[in-house]
């Protein structure tokens, strides 16, 4: 059985899908149609900007999406999953990929939800860092001991799980792990804490959009990042869309789920190849790929 995975924030680089607008007029298109959405020519920042325009969340997301989800509407036969998943942003490319949500509605979600994100970060100075070479239930702990808001928000593989709270809390959730044996705690250069409870205002700005834009039934199983479990039924997809903002992705349990249910490999659509290195941590004989063209 074929998985299809969809990377998440952090996989953009400068030139990401210029190849797809010079090769594909299908492409060409959905890019243009993208740019009119938007207001502004996120192509021009995609394909010959600098890395500090890439990184902001207005533009960090949107691109990512549109590079994973063009991809995928250009192989078009090509494209035939048996299950799909989303890393964090991912998800929306996932439901837009299997045909549950419109490319114009997923683009207008992605694009509501970084400028919430983006919001929610000014609210309150917060941050996220990666805790290497220690296992979930000693990081949830020692989490749920400290005073300060910091929980787990990215369970990626097997002895690698983001934290995300306040500048406070993950100083001290990072002082306390690497005394109880973390091979290391290591702050992410990143606006906030995605993930936690500090997103509270962004999940209830992207809720009124959401239940408002039309899911269908997707063409696969979606494992959702918040419970790793598969959905297809849309108002379940709409309710668990909602609750990832402040709730942890479990990437290592999606991964182990599509496993037990039968997937045989996976394909990452979009840029980089960060996924394929977190299923090999779950998984090393698994068999994945990048999704490319048709020549």
């Amino acid at each position: 059985m074929k998985a299809y995975i969809f990377p998440g924030q952090g996989a953009q680089f400068v030139g990401m899908g210029k190849d797809l607008y010079e090769q594909s007029e299908k492409a060409r298109e959905l890019f243009e149609k993208a740019n009119e959405i938007l207001g502004f020519r996120i192509t021009d920042i995609m394909f010959n900007g600098t890395d500090e325009d890439l990184k902001q969340t207005n533009v960090t997301q949107p691109a990512i999406f549109l590079h994973s989800v063009i991809l995928a509407k250009v192989l078009g036969d090509d494209f035939k999953p048996d299950m799909a998943a989303g890393h964090s942003l991912g998800e929306f490319s996932a439901l837009v990929s299997a045909g549950a949500l419109s490319f114009e509605d997923g683009l207008k979600l992605v694009a509501a939800r970084a400028n919430a994100m983006q919001k929610a970060c000014e609210i309150q100075p917060s941050t996220m860092a990666a805790i290497l070479g220690l296992d979930d239930f000693t990081v949830e702990d020692i989490c749920h001991q400290l005073t300060d808001i910091v929980v787990p928000a990215n369970y990626n593989c097997p002895g690698q799980l983001v934290i995300s709270g306040t500048i406070a809390g993950v100083d001290a959730a990072c002082e306390k792990l690497t005394a109880a044996g973390a091979k290391r705690a290591l702050k992410l250069n990143v606006g906030g804490a995605f993930h936690s409870p500090l997103m509270e205002a962004a999940r209830v700005e992207l809720e009124h959009a959401i239940v408002h834009t039309e899911i269908k039934e997707p063409i696969c199983p979606i494992y959702q990042n918040i419970d790793a479990k598969p959905y297809t039924d849309p108002a379940k997809i709409k309710h668990n869309l909602i609750a990832q903002l402040t709730g942890p992705v479990r990437w290592t349990q999606t991964v182990m789920h599509m496993l037990e249910d039968g997937a045989t490999s996976f394909t990452e659509v979009g840029p980089g190849n960060v996924l394929q290195g977190l299923v090999k941590k779950v998984d090393r004989a698994v068999a994945t790929s990048s999704a490319a063209l048709p020549q």
